[in-house]
């Protein structure tokens, strides 16, 4: 270990029991989609002590601070994305930090990422104050709102938060590892999720007669079951699809047979082509059904965000400081893509970047709760070991004449998300 990432060690251990009372409050006081207010002040006010340069996001949302150490304009920005935001779930923990907010928990470890975040500005800045960086550096620290319904993102770009910005880190709390263990893919890490909104037009008629009446429901059902048989028949058996519903309304007696139904679900796929080609497939599907039950049905999608595809060289860059800080053991390979959604995704759009799930459940716990229970909660062992393997990554990433100043600090031209069909 060299002597700056000692220094860092010590830092960060200065300040573990402070990250982890912070991450803490936060459980205490969770805030949802749309209404991070008093987490973003409180960040803002953090940070502005810490002395970085910092901005508020849109609408009093989400916060961006920045630490440059370089003498010159134009050097390369290094980005750690946390997000901020909590679900609306009730937290059942019998802990002192349960959620103090009716219907309102952290239970997808937001405010670890935040913490984990916050602990690598705070222990970079007080090296940048003591004279210990090895070198200069610039890295921005991106606290975002609106994760979970893929909103928060593109607001935060939109004001700014990835100018200059050649590479950008985010990491995501994994129950499915214990403390110690990093999740690391090349690739497809996430998939591309999108909305479906369906709605079925029929005509009306009392329920003793369905004869006089072309009812939706009956569309509905045989619709959704032709989709859930159909899709895996005509996707590559390679290849991952999951179409589900969750919402379905229509009617409002049990004996008349209602003039129209709604269906509301979600699409996730892996690949573009494999997306398009789904979308396809259920408009085919759907009129096939419309014209067997003389209905009329709408189909369209509303893209909530793409795949988060992780770039190789940043995943070589954390696994290389994984193993210098904790050893060949705490890596772990992850052999498939999750097919939940991840809104980082969208700043893959301008910059490269990559996402690691870092193991929280307590070693030799079984049934630890998952994402989204209502009992998640954190091994907070993995608040400092995040801080630690992001801030050490983030300086070697900008070591002058590393190999990851040809391979991570080189501008590439923005993609875009393809279009859905409608």
């Amino acid at each position: 270990m060299t002597a700056w990432q000692s220094r860092l060690c010590a830092q960060i251990d200065q300040i573990n029991d402070s990250l982890i009372e912070f991450r803490r409050s936060l459980h205490r006081n969770p805030e949802v989609s749309g209404e991070e207010f008093q987490t973003s002040l409180t960040l803002y006010q953090i940070l502005g002590d810490l002395g970085l340069s910092v901005r508020m996001g849109p609408d009093g949302r989400g916060v961006i601070a920045d630490l440059d150490t370089f003498d010159q304009e134009g050097s390369s920005v290094i980005a750690l994305r946390g997000d901020i935001d909590a679900l609306p779930i009730h937290d059942c923990k019998d802990v002192p930090y349960c959620s103090q907010k009716e219907g309102i928990m952290h239970a997808c470890g937001h405010d670890a990422h935040t913490t984990v975040v916050l602990g690598a500005a705070q222990a970079l800045q007080q090296l940048a104050r003591n004279g210990e960086l090895p070198w200069p550096i610039r890295a921005r620290f991106i606290f975002q709102p609106a994760e979970e319904i893929c909103t928060g993102a593109r607001d935060m770009i939109k004001a700014g938060a990835l100018e200059d910005v050649s590479a950008i880190i985010a990491t995501h709390m994994e129950p499915g590892l214990p403390f110690g263990k990093v999740g690391f893919r090349k690739g497809e890490l996430t998939a591309s999720c999108e909305e479906i909104w369906i709605k079925i037009h029929g005509s009306s008629g009392h329920g003793a007669r369905p004869y006089e009446a072309n009812d939706p429901i009956a569309a509905a059902a045989q619709l959704i079951n032709t989709l859930y048989l159909a899709l895996p028949r005509v996707t590559q058996t390679h290849e991952a699809v999951v179409a589900s519903f969750g919402q379905i309304h229509g009617g409002a007696s049990p004996n008349v047979i209602p003039e129209t139904v709604e269906l509301q679900g979600t699409l996730r796929t892996l690949l573009p082509q494999t997306r398009l080609d789904t979308i396809r497939h259920i408009h085919r599907i759907a009129d096939g059904i419309a014209m067997a039950t003389q209905t009329q049905i709408e189909v369209k999608f509303d893209l909530g965000t793409d795949a988060v595809r992780n770039d190789s060289n940043l995943i070589d860059l954390l696994k290389e400081n994984c193993v210098e800080f904790m050893g060949m053991p705490s890596v772990h390979e992850i052999p498939r893509a999750s097919m939940g959604g991840e809104d980082f995704a969208f700043y893959l759009d301008h910059v490269p970047g990559a996402m690691i799930r870092l193991g929280c459940a307590t070693p030799g716990t079984s049934n630890w709760p998952m994402l989204h229970s209502t009992n998640f909660d954190i091994d907070e062992r993995v608040l400092a070991f995040g801080a630690n393997l992001l801030a050490r990554s983030t300086v070697a990433a900008l070591e002058p004449g590393s190999r990851w100043q040809d391979q991570l600090l080189t501008p590439r031209s923005p993609t875009h998300h393809d279009s859905p069909l409608d």
